[in-house]
């Protein structure tokens, strides 16, 4: 039988396949959001959000102590773990257990713990978007997410940065558009853990005086980090991982030659 003839120069090459029709069926590439999704209906549906507070904290803190001296650095990659497995499944209480984590641990290995864990819980939800149809639901976003999404395309990990250190968008949304826009694993990883650690540095250490305020029969205050001594220094912050994506937008302005 003789072989097809090799296509001439001037044929067009087939139509790409469009980019949300992988190899992979549907119901395989929408299988891990559909376990996160299912796991945190199944968090409120067993009642568990009922645990998420202070009060629990103060009722077992004597019983988590010590789990912490008996257990020491396995405590540790415990609390990371779950602290991983919290955020993958975008249940609330990031806040509360930071916090923990800064009690249980001290200030600087509190909010170490609570950083690795939450950046690994994001990284989870992001690979597990990026598999699903993240160009198919990004041209269906809304306004919102489309005005996230021009930013992440031109200056990815600057824009990441900002949202992580001033969360004007929830967590687990930045999550998502960062996988339907094409940000790579490595520069969302890294925004992500360089972002959040200011934030996780103030409530490990709301944390790290927890024990004194519980004694008194108190709870923390968690609008500390709307404090002005507190939320100017984030927000220079921010100002400072904006400036590259302000002077390429001043050069390109003046018709200079900005590298894209």
């Amino acid at each position: 039988m003789p072989a097809a003839p090799a296509p001439s120069p001037g044929t067009p090459a087939p139509p790409e396949a469009p980019p949300w029709r992988a190899s992979k069926p549907l119901w395989l590439r929408l299988a891990p959001l559909a376990v996160l999704a299912a796991g945190l209906a199944a968090f409120f549906a067993l009642g568990w959000h009922r645990y998420v507070s202070f009060e629990q904290i103060k009722l077992h803190r004597a019983l988590l102590m010590e789990w912490v001296g008996h257990w020491g650095a396995l405590a540790v990659v415990a609390y990371s773990l779950g602290y991983a497995v919290m955020v993958a499944f975008s249940i609330p209480g990031a806040a509360l257990a930071t916090i923990l984590g800064g009690y249980l641990f001290g200030l600087w290995l509190g909010a170490a713990a609570a950083v690795i864990g939450a950046t690994l819980g994001a990284v989870a939800v992001f690979l597990a978007a990026r598999t699903a149809l993240g160009a198919l639901l990004k041209a269906k976003a809304g306004s919102a997410v489309g005005r996230m999404e021009a930013g992440f395309r031109r200056n990815a990990f600057n824009y990441l940065l900002v949202l992580r250190l001033v969360p004007v968008f929830p967590f687990w949304l930045v999550n998502l558009v960062a996988a339907f826009s094409g940000v790579g694993p490595s520069t969302f990883a890294l925004a992500t853990l360089i972002g959040i650690v200011p934030g996780s540095l103030v409530f490990a250490s709301v944390g790290n005086g927890l024990g004194a305020l519980l004694d008194q029969g108190k709870t923390p205050d968690l609008t500390i980090v709307f404090q002005w001594e507190i939320l100017l220094p984030i927000l220079g912050l921010a100002l400072l991982a904006l400036l590259p994506v302000a002077i390429k937008w001043t050069k390109r302005r003046g018709g200079g030659d900005v590298p894209r």
